[in-house]
């Protein structure tokens, strides 16, 4: 399903910035109020005798384990101001700073979710709702619990309006809410099972190929890259990694009028590693 089917089902306008919380007894304040929601929701009692980050574990973990349900917009409202906080406190990364080889391509290692590109790459399921393992460390459940409640909503709707899983090699786009970027570029890349086929190889030359169209179609004059299937999907990472640079410089090769900024992003050392001598040879 095409941005043309969906776009007018979920708000495409980059989300307004709230204002941050400064002290903190308002964060406890506010994590409270959204930990009381989250409990009552479920049917439980509220007891708030737990340190701070135990409390905003919770949270993360009953927003993990939550359907796409309405939320009341006080409790938006709330979350939004302490999501918002600590990506400030995380630190935002300028992408305009990265300098990129000859054709825009840049290499940068660290938390995607720090970046302020105008979009960056979720490696998601086929169900595009997010991970509902709590405090799961996959990319999925990193983005949708530093987003907000919000994002699973979007996919929601999107996966509703298809009427089915979404397929390898395809993508869709939400905003970011509150992340650093603009928006999140959603696509499920291939599962490798004891070796890697060459459908596994066509599909996630599609799922480069996907996010590069959509963040096109979209204006979007920069995009950050995880490194697609090769955590609990398997794929090699060598062989990921070349795939994904050689699919996104011949993209660029077939659009020169794109001035977009592409960023490979990595976190383990070795998949730097792997992109730099890469890179370096382009």
């Amino acid at each position: 399903m095409g941005l043309s089917a969906y776009k007018n089902l979920i708000d495409l306008h980059p989300y307004p910035r709230p204002e941050p919380i400064l002290s903190a007894a308002e964060k406890t304040a506010a994590c409270d109020k959204i930990l009381k929601f989250l409990l009552r929701e479920r049917g439980l009692i509220a007891a708030f005798s737990a340190e701070y980050q135990k409390k905003r574990a919770l949270i993360r973990n009953y927003a993990n384990l939550r359907s796409a349900l309405p939320v009341p917009q006080e409790i938006l409202d709330l979350q939004d101001r302490l999501f918002w906080t600590e990506s400030l406190e995380r630190g935002i990364v300028d992408v305009s700073t990265f300098e990129g080889n000859a054709y825009g391509l840049c290499l940068w290692e660290g938390d995607i979710a720090r970046l302020n590109a105008d979009g960056i790459v979720n490696a998601a399921n086929k169900a595009l709702l997010g991970c509902f393992v709590p405090g799961h460390h996959c990319i999925d459940n990193v983005i949708h619990s530093y987003a907000g409640m919000q994002l699973r909503d979007d996919c929601a709707k999107i996966i509703a309006a298809q009427e089915g899983e979404e397929e390898c090699g395809d993508a869709k786009i939400t905003r970011a809410y509150n992340l650093p970027s603009k928006y999140v570029l959603h696509t499920v890349g291939p599962m490798v099972g004891r070796e890697v086929t060459d459908e596994n190889r066509a599909e996630l030359r599609s799922s480069y190929v996907s996010c590069l169209d959509l963040a096109e179609e979209m204006g979007l004059k920069s995009i950050a890259f995880c490194c697609i299937s090769t955590g609990v999907f398997n794929f090699p990472r060598a062989e990921a990694a070349e795939i994904a640079t050689g699919t996104v410089l011949n993209w660029k090769l077939r659009h020169p009028q794109s001035k977009m900024k592409i960023i490979f992003n990595t976190f383990l050392k070795e998949d730097t590693e792997i992109y730099q001598n890469i890179l370096k040879m382009m």
